[in-house]
């Protein structure tokens, strides 16, 4: 693989993982809610389960979607169902800070399956493997995989401390609660311009 594909990979990577999406939007909820540290675990199935989708695309999975309409059909609505559940639950938050108990935060698996519900993560990944690699050559797709791994999580990662920064100066629940139906409008609105393209 040539050097000078390396730095417009990256730069693909970091503008599909940086840009704001629903993974990016559950980071900044997280970081406003939990301790940093629950925030990057919900960031590190993320970038996980996006790198094992990558990989997968690459290695044919978006070939079988497209020679079978009905799976990615079936796929595209169970995320968009996914991702509405998700800015539902973000809504109805009361904005109170956790104090001792804490209800559940994102975790792992729920970073690594939101991916795979995603569908700016499937676009990210055919677009970016039809334009930086040689269809179906491992290697290349490798390449750009291992370069994607600390770039999408750095990405995600930022996501995470913008929302401890905000739970640092917003201490409100009002304020919060707006913050929240802010957010979960943005990730329906999201969902709303997956639907339509």
């Amino acid at each position: 693989m040539s050097a000078s594909l390396l730095l417009p990979m990256s730069a693909f990577a970091l503008a599909a993982s940086i840009s704001p999406g629903p993974v990016n939007l559950v980071c900044l909820s997280s970081g406003t809610h939990y301790p940093i540290a629950k925030g990057l675990i919900f960031v590190t199935g993320a970038t996980l389960g996006f790198i094992a989708l990558f990989i997968g695309v690459g290695a044919g999975l978006y070939s079988l979607l497209t020679t079978v309409p009905l799976l990615e059909e079936l796929l595209r609505w169970v995320g968009i169902a996914f991702l509405l559940y998700l800015s539902i639950k973000l809504a109805m938050d009361d904005g109170m800070l956790p104090e001792q108990t804490t209800p559940k935060p994102p975790g792992f698996m729920t970073g690594a399956l939101m991916q795979w519900l995603n569908p700016k993560a499937w676009i990210a990944s055919a677009s970016g493997i039809g334009a930086y690699t040689s269809g179906n050559d491992l290697t290349q797709i490798s390449m750009f995989a291992a370069l994607y791994l600390p770039i999408c999580w750095l990405s995600l990662a930022s996501w995470v401390y913008a929302g401890a920064f905000l739970k640092r100066y917003i201490q409100t629940p009002r304020l919060l609660v707006a913050i929240n139906r802010l957010l979960a409008v943005l990730l329906a609105v999201s969902c709303l311009y997956l639907l339509f393209t």
